[in-house]
């Protein structure tokens, strides 16, 4: 009972299972008799049955190992008591349910979020691939959906997945995170941003080293989460293309030079060289490192096709 007073938003189950792993030589009741105890002594909260389409882990089947795949998005902002907007961003590796990240941006940008992942890079080392919505900063509506930094990523050798449109669930664990989030944090918000920057810190902590995940047999994910052996590397290269790849830079402006035309292709790619390879008589494929991003039309001088659809992962070439 003295448990649940201090942890309102947890169950029996990851009562019971904290309770064993901070006490075992207690004889511990079974979840069930927990929850017999916390409901007639007023501790539970009876709440509606939600019905779900599908199981939320459905579309992680193949983040087996940790950092395979990141999972990132910004939940939905907020006001302290002071009325400071609060943008969090969140970032939690899928397989071992870690979160990595859990920090308030003054504005939720590329140019605020790449410093917070450039850390995250440092300290925990390159995941395979990094899944998010189609929102920016993460996606666009250029060539495969490339941001700046999804650019960025594909230079470190991450492959950015996107979920479909309308489909959080694709992102499911993340999801279940941001409503634990905002029970534990934010209901109500802190009284200041400093306030609630220093509950985000604090939830981290338990969520990652005390709390019980069912998922992973009622243990906490910092039982088994691990750093990658990828490190963040001292300099970011762009990428390079087999014998037979036609290279072109891009430009400033978004342009590239192609048999004496020019043809915008994006702003996120400024500066960076794609691939091109001859698909037919008219059409070439556009690459940028493995990802192909675009269908060239040779003879109407423009990209007849962008993948923006978004797939998981994407395309290969």
């Amino acid at each position: 009972m003295a448990a649940r007073r201090e942890r309102p938003t947890w169950g029996p189950k990851k009562l019971v299972a904290w309770l064993r792993a901070t006490e075992p030589e207690v004889r511990w009741p079974a979840p069930s008799t927990a929850g017999g105890i916390l409901d007639r002594a007023g501790l539970v909260r009876r709440r509606k049955r939600r019905r779900h389409a599908s199981p939320w882990s459905e579309p992680f089947a193949a983040a087996q190992s940790p950092n395979e795949v990141w999972s990132i998005d910004m939940k939905g902002w907020f006001r302290t008591g002071d009325g400071v907007r609060i943008d969090p961003l969140t970032l939690q590796d899928a397989a071992s349910r870690y979160l990595l990240v859990c920090k308030r941006l003054p504005q939720p940008d590329g140019s605020q979020v790449r410093p917070v992942l450039e850390q995250a890079f440092r300290e925990y080392g390159l995941p395979d691939a990094i899944r998010s919505d189609n929102g920016p900063p993460f996606a666009s509506v250029g060539p495969g959906s490339l941001s700046s930094l999804a650019v960025w990523w594909v230079k470190l050798g991450i492959v950015p997945e996107r979920i479909d449109p309308g489909h959080p669930e694709q992102n499911g664990r993340l999801e279940r995170l941001h409503r634990t989030l905002k029970a534990e944090t934010a209901t109500p918000p802190m009284a200041t941003a400093r306030k609630q920057q220093k509950a985000f810190d604090a939830f981290r902590h338990t969520y990652n080293q005390e709390r019980p995940h069912e998922a992973l047999g009622q243990e906490p994910p910092g039982s088994r989460y691990y750093s990658s052996y990828r490190p963040y590397p001292a300099r970011v290269c762009s990428p390079e293309y087999e014998f037979g790849v036609t290279v072109r830079r891009v430009r400033t402006n978004g342009q590239i030079k192609w048999k004496g035309d020019t043809i915008y292709l994006s702003q996120a790619l400024k500066g960076e060289p794609v691939g091109l390879s001859q698909r037919d008589d008219r059409n070439w494929t556009i690459q940028f490192g493995p990802l192909a991003i675009g269908i060239l039309d040779d003879h109407a001088r423009c990209i007849v096709h962008m993948p923006t659809k978004k797939v998981l992962p994407m395309s290969p070439v």
